[in-house]
């Protein structure tokens, strides 16, 4: 049984009155200039935007993303027009639905900014670069975040793959079973020398989870079907991995509860990644998301849950915006279609 912690001080930025209205202002004035969240303009202003943002929050988040330590913050009190981005949709694939959130994609676009380079994948809600997280019924069961019945277990954001995100914005738009991302950090110093020198060693399997596979994708092309097979040979080129990498003192974190694993034959691995589990499981924090929240997660400092809950596929439900973000962008090219790009698949 796992327990939670309070949040440690720091962590949180709430706005004033005064803020949220500036960031609304920009945020629905930048919506009357560009077209949508993967307008290639408003990717190249993105920079020269963020200046427009509140200046305590421009340094808050500067302030954790130079703090290699804290793993996870949040910046609360936005506002959030109810009646104007209407009901929670159906389905993300729903191509004909006008994207009345535009400001709130926007928003996590221009904070993905203050921290790296946002991008997406290729290979997930058909190349969305700001994806959706809501209930959806066909997937009520499945460990995706389109899923509700089933919690989602403790894990790195695409934790399989070599360019994943060095953070991750979670953005809630609504969220009425006040349903939290819980995030977990642990201090991996505690584990017994010998344990934590097998963390270190490519000793673990890991795997996608199915939001990267085709029949949870639109293919439509031939290109569409390169870009699968592309990540299917990445999938099977997959050797075994670390769970931590960099300093003994601050590592980077790669792990996932459900999708990492260690060989049977292998009894030191075994219990290397269960004594990590059990640390990280020993540290967890909620991270209410209430509506007008954002939370910034470290992908290499932290990884994040989420509990079960009955979706109501009434226009009500839970509905969060996610983007991915990265120091550099450069690094992924050989999986980007063209140089400005911010699809990698």
């Amino acid at each position: 049984m796992t327990t939670s912690i309070e949040p440690r001080t720091g962590t949180e930025l709430r706005l004033t009155a005064a803020e949220a209205r500036q960031v609304s202002e920009l945020t629905l004035r930048l919506a009357g200039q560009y077209r949508a969240a993967d307008d290639e303009r408003l990717l190249q202003d993105l920079p020269l935007l963020t200046g427009e943002l509140p200046v305590r929050v421009r340094r808050f988040l500067r302030a954790f993303s130079l703090d290699q330590a804290r793993g996870f913050c949040a910046v609360n009190g936005h506002l959030v027009d109810d009646e104007r981005i209407g009901p929670t949709p159906a389905h993300w694939k729903d191509e004909t639905r006008i994207h009345h959130e535009l400001p709130e994609e926007i928003l996590v676009l221009l904070y993905g900014s203050l921290l790296g380079e946002p991008f997406g994948w290729a290979t997930q809600q058909d190349g969305h670069l700001v994806n959706d997280v809501f209930p959806i019924r066909q997937y009520e069961h499945e460990l995706l975040g389109t899923g509700s019945k089933t919690p989602l277990t403790l894990h790195t954001e695409d934790a399989f793959h070599p360019y994943r995100a060095d953070y991750i914005i979670l953005s809630a738009l609504r969220n009425p079973d006040a349903v939290p991302v819980t995030v977990a950090e642990a201090d991996f110093s505690e584990l017994p020398q010998d344990v934590l020198d097998v963390l270190f060693q490519s000793r673990f399997h890991i795997v996608p989870d199915k939001s990267h596979l085709p029949e949870n994708n639109t293919v439509r092309t031939d290109e569409d079907r390169l870009v699968f097979e592309n990540i299917a040979r990445l999938i099977d080129g997959l050797g075994t991995v670390p769970v931590l990498t960099g300093s003994r003192s601050h590592p980077l974190l790669c792990f996932d509860a459900t999708h990492m694993s260690a060989p049977e034959d292998d009894p030191e691995a075994v219990r290397a990644l269960a004594a990590a589990a059990k640390l990280l499981d020993a540290g967890l924090t909620d991270c209410p998301l209430e509506a007008g929240s954002c939370v910034f997660m470290n992908n290499h400092r932290v990884v994040h849950s989420r509990s079960a809950f009955e979706a109501r596929y009434d226009g009500t439900d839970r509905w969060l915006k996610r983007v991915n973000v990265t120091h550099d962008l450069r690094k992924s090219r050989a999986m980007r279609r063209s140089v400005g790009s911010r699809l990698i698949g």
